[in-house]
């Protein structure tokens, strides 16, 4: 008698558990037939209060324990790559483990993107925080429904952006293009109010570069308006370091362009005041004592070795914190999407966790860039920035995961 193999059983428990819980809450599911299934097992359009949506997401279904991690789930890519990454519809890998009877998600086309087509990762990092069951369908529609939104209209535009220079631009936020004469990109960001922005330029590798108005133009004879106040020009310079046109060999067009990009933004923000009115923060969190805003810049450096020493001063005290902080965040249901996007790929490779796990007072400062950013994501709940005018740890505040003692 032919014998079914335990891994179709699994796998075909894992795509109806997927869509039974995607058709209780109204969604409308279609799978795709075995014969045709090259990286995608079900098809899944959304709907919103009984009507349906143009929002359609592929979903890869991975079911059993040979996708289990050291700290989470990984769904391999194989040639999969280039369809998951640049087809017109979104993919998501969910992974069921047969053991707890739960399903995990990943969002693949985001984390393939991320990477970029000449460092595609071979895994899917599914993280063990992004649990798809009913009390987490309402944020998991809602991640999954605004990302297949990034790709319409503006959005669509800053998306591209973001992808071809790793950044992640709010909607909100002034971003600007503009192409040379060598077929290099520039791109213009500057957060509204803020007196900085930041240029990223293909040339530089795309590496950051905070400036003002001023700093641009030291070696130029700007009109007296270029620069509102020299007292305060010279604080940002101190306060930060800005980069020059000199610095950047920025031509005259570019250098032109990036002064326009300032000046229209500007008026930008004080039309915007016009309308909402210039009394507005009288209500925001800064006077109300609510949760702030991020809204100040501040160097990455600084910032990094800010965290180092307030992490390593927790560790003195308290050597159990990360455990502690994990146990705090699996227990947290409501985590942002976003945070579970990034979990994802850091809990899935192996050397990453067993660094963050190994973590003490004494190798903090030794952990490699993944570790130090999963070890952040374990730790902090958020991290706030003030304005650049005050004091280090007044312009910096941490949220931790577990609130310090005292």
């Amino acid at each position: 008698m032919p014998k079914i193999p335990k891994g179709r059983r699994v796998g075909q428990a894992a795509v109806n558990a997927v869509r039974a819980l995607l058709e209780e809450h109204d969604h409308i599911v279609q799978e795709i037939s075995g014969q045709n299934d090259f990286g995608e097992d079900l098809y899944v359009t959304f709907v919103e209060d009984e009507h349906v949506t143009s929002d359609v997401i592929r979903i890869q279904v991975k079911g059993g324990d040979k996708w289990r991690r050291a700290n989470g789930y990984a769904v391999p890519v194989s040639h999969h790559g280039d369809t998951w990454a640049d087809g017109n519809i979104p993919v998501y890998c969910v992974v069921y483990d047969p053991d707890s009877k739960r399903l995990f998600w990943a969002n693949a086309t985001q984390q393939l993107r991320r990477s970029g087509p000449f460092n595609r990762p071979k895994v899917i990092g599914v993280s063990p925080n992004a649990v798809l069951a009913d009390t987490t369908m309402e944020s998991f529609v809602a991640q999954a429904r605004r990302y297949v939104g990034r790709y319409r209209g503006r959005e669509a535009v800053l998306t591209h952006l973001g992808e071809m220079s790793g950044v992640e631009f709010d909607p909100a936020d002034h971003v600007l293009h503009f192409v040379n004469g060598y077929d290099e990109d520039l791109i213009f960001w500057r957060r509204p109010g803020d007196e900085l922005a930041t240029l990223l330029h293909s040339a530089l590798d795309w590496e950051p570069h905070l400036v003002s108005l001023a700093s641009l133009m030291r070696s130029e004879m700007p009109p007296p308006d270029f620069v509102a106040d020299d007292e305060a020009a010279v604080r940002l310079w101190n306060d930060h370091d800005l980069s020059s046109a000199e610095d950047l060999e920025l031509s005259r067009p570019e250098l032109m362009w990036v002064a326009s990009c300032f000046m229209s933004t500007r008026q930008a923000d004080e039309e915007s005041e016009a309308v909402f009115g210039s009394d507005e923060c009288e209500g925001c969190p800064s006077c109300t004592g609510e949760e702030p805003v991020e809204h100040g810049n501040i160097a990455a450096d600084v910032l990094h070795r800010y965290v180092i020493d307030r992490v390593v001063t927790r560790f003195e005290v308290e050597p159990d914190l990360l455990q502690r902080s994990i146990s705090a965040m699996r227990e947290d249901g409501e985590l942002e999407p976003e945070l579970v996007a990034e979990l994802g790929p850091l809990e899935a490779d192996p050397r990453t966790v067993r660094q963050v796990k190994r973590l003490s007072r004494s190798t903090m400062k030794d952990l490699g860039p993944e570790a130090f950013q999963l070890a952040v994501l374990y730790l902090i709940h958020r991290i706030y920035i003030g304005g650049p005018s005050l004091p280090l740890d007044e312009q910096v505040r941490i949220v931790w995961r577990i609130p310090e003692p005292g």
